[in-house]
């Protein structure tokens, strides 16, 4: 496609590639040669409308526009982060499609690992797209390769009869994984990605576990104490919940759980997702598309599960969370 445009002359402009980029970090660095041969880098545009949305551009302000996050968000006061992406629905139309992708190749590699780099990059020197791309780039780097031992794949019953689906077919509809990002601030906390289809719920959401407090206090002391927890939901709402504890009404001096939240469900959502990225695209604005060096990186770092991917495990329509299943399990 490529070749073609530059052949009539088209190279001189701006071309929009959709992700994801390649299938493996082979491919992906066989393509952006090709690419790279026509149109230098501040012309290619590799979009993922999951950066349009606008629950997602929330995360970013959400993090930036705060300043009071700043002193807790780090190793000292983070425990673990979850990412989860939960459709309710299977692969319907799309069996030829999807049996060839996976859920690793169709969501976990763009659209939650660009959360997970949301979440953990550094303030930008300022909000250019090169800027930005930088502190991205620093969190792919620092992230380890995803080690096939924590990784469960499974594949929901009755996957190998949808239309278009190899009847022996090994690809996951469902993947849970845990990795770790290398850097000062997210040192030693472990980060938590699953994503899936044919599930009990539609839930797209960052869970950010804070650390517990050091001892039972107001409750019974032989109970753990609950963690505050911040969720930032993207499905089904749009919405940001703090979870803390308050006195339980009564005369005890016991604690309960009370959740602070921001619901932005109902409200104009601004424009959609295509169609504010295209609109960037044609205005020349990069900021919410990713750079050659950081899809580069994100391959790498999912590679190893592409090289030796773990055996299916296979779960009913309507599962909870599959990995809880019998078989390999994560925390």
């Amino acid at each position: 496609m490529v070749d073609g445009l530059a052949s009539v002359g088209l190279h001189r402009g701006r071309v929009v590639l959709e992700r994801p980029f390649g299938r493996d970090l082979a491919s992906s660095r066989q393509l952006d040669v090709s690419v790279r041969a026509h149109y230098p880098e501040q012309q290619i545009y590799r979009i993922d409308h999951f950066l349009g949305k606008e629950p997602v551009l929330n995360l970013l302000v959400f993090r930036f526009a705060n300043s009071i996050l700043e002193l807790l968000w780090n190793r000292h006061y983070i425990r673990r982060v979850t990412v989860t992406m939960d459709e309710s629905f299977g692969v319907e139309s799309r069996g030829r499609f999807y049996d060839g992708v996976g859920a690793l190749r169709d969501v976990v590699q763009n659209h939650l690992l660009e959360i997970v780099g949301l979440l953990a990059m550094e303030p930008p020197v300022s909000d250019s797209a090169d800027a930005m791309a930088d502190e991205m780039v620093k969190v792919f780097r620092a992230m380890r390769p995803v080690d096939p031992a924590k990784v469960w794949r499974g594949q929901y019953e009755g996957y190998r009869d949808e239309v278009g689906v190899d009847p022996v077919s090994e690809t996951e509809t469902y993947i849970s994984l845990e990795t770790e990002i290398d850097s000062w601030r997210w040192a030693g906390v472990p980060w938590f990605i699953r994503a899936g289809k044919g599930l009990s719920e539609m839930r797209t959401e960052a869970v950010i576990e804070f650390v517990r407090p050091p001892r039972p206090m107001f409750t019974d002391m032989v109970q753990a104490p609950e963690p505050n927890r911040l969720r930032l939901e993207l499905k089904p709402n749009d919405q940001i919940v703090l979870q803390m504890q308050a006195k339980q009404p009564g005369d005890g001096l016991v604690s309960a759980l009370v959740e602070l939240t921001v619901d932005h469900q109902g409200l104009e959502n601004g424009p959609d997702a295509y169609e504010r990225l295209l609109g960037d695209a044609l205005e020349g604005d990069r900021r919410l598309f990713a750079r050659g060096d950081q899809v580069d990186l994100v391959w790498q770092v999912v590679q190893p599960i592409l090289d030796a991917p773990p055996a299916l495990s296979f779960y009913p329509l309507g599962a909870v969370r599959p990995e809880a299943r019998p078989g390999p399990t994560l925390g």
